[in-house]
């Protein structure tokens, strides 16, 4: 049995990863972590780390950004293995998670879903094949509420198309300022909120008279969720290192 803890348990992720976790058997939620503590299960929910009554196996982290220090600060002097699933991070946020790592087990990816890891799998053999005859188009689609824009999915799409072709390309996120045509060496990537999507991505790799799109539909949180569970059990008993979806598709 996992013993897990859930960073913002009174959001739409936090409360959607308990009630799949509450649907099987290999692991319970002791307790979470949110700035509102009302409580709507058999757990405690506690506003920082260090109030926890418990100390879990791992914790899952879907919260804010703004949290990162205390949430690290924790885990680093506990070694409690983390699962870090929210995106919006800084380039400092970025380091400080992977410096983590040296010390404890961190899971540290933008989108939990195995179908958009394959995602990421198949754009890069793309790319490797298209990539210097077709132009290279990135758009996602979330809800009205997603405050950062590109999506973490959409820029971990970028960085591996990217890193195949050798970081051969610059990233482009608006246009309507730029006259003049579009540079070989672009990654455009654009965003688009609205209405309760849960999350689209669309690498469109564009050549001379034809086209190839990848496409990825999440029709529910319950993927990123199911993905965040797997990605926990899986980081009990690892060793100190950064972890990523690949361990799991």
């Amino acid at each position: 049995m996992t013993n897990i803890v859930i960073c913002g348990a009174n959001g739409k992720m936090g409360k959607t990863i308990y009630n799949c976790v509450k649907e099987r058997d290999d692991c319970e939620v002791v307790a979470g972590i949110d700035m509102y503590t009302e409580q709507y299960a058999d757990f405690p929910i506690v506003e920082t780390p260090a109030q926890l009554p418990v100390k879990p196996d791992v914790i899952i982290d879907f919260s804010n950004p703004s949290g990162l220090d205390g949430l690290i600060d924790y885990c680093m002097s506990t070694g409690t293995p983390i699962v870090i699933g929210s995106t919006g991070y800084n380039d400092a946020q970025t380091a400080k998670i992977k410096s983590a790592a040296q010390h404890i087990p961190v899971f540290f990816t933008f989108n939990m879903s195995l179908g958009v890891n394959l995602l990421v799998q198949l754009a890069k053999k793309a790319a490797s094949i298209l990539g210097d005859q077709f132009d290279i188009e990135i758009v996602e689609k979330h809800h009205n509420q997603k405050v950062d824009a590109p999506s973490g999915t959409a820029i971990m799409l970028a960085d591996a198309i990217n890193e195949t072709l050798d970081n051969s390309r610059h990233y482009v996120y608006d246009r309507h300022s730029r006259r003049q045509k579009r540079e070989k060496a672009e990654i455009g990537m654009h965003s688009i909120r609205g209405g309760t999507i849960v999350g689209e991505h669309d690498v469109i790799f564009a050549g001379h008279d034809e086209v190839l799109t990848l496409s990825h539909s999440a029709a529910s949180k319950s993927v990123f969720a199911e993905g965040a569970i797997n990605a926990a059990l899986f980081l009990k008993g690892q060793p100190a290192g950064l972890y990523d979806m690949s361990k799991l598709v």
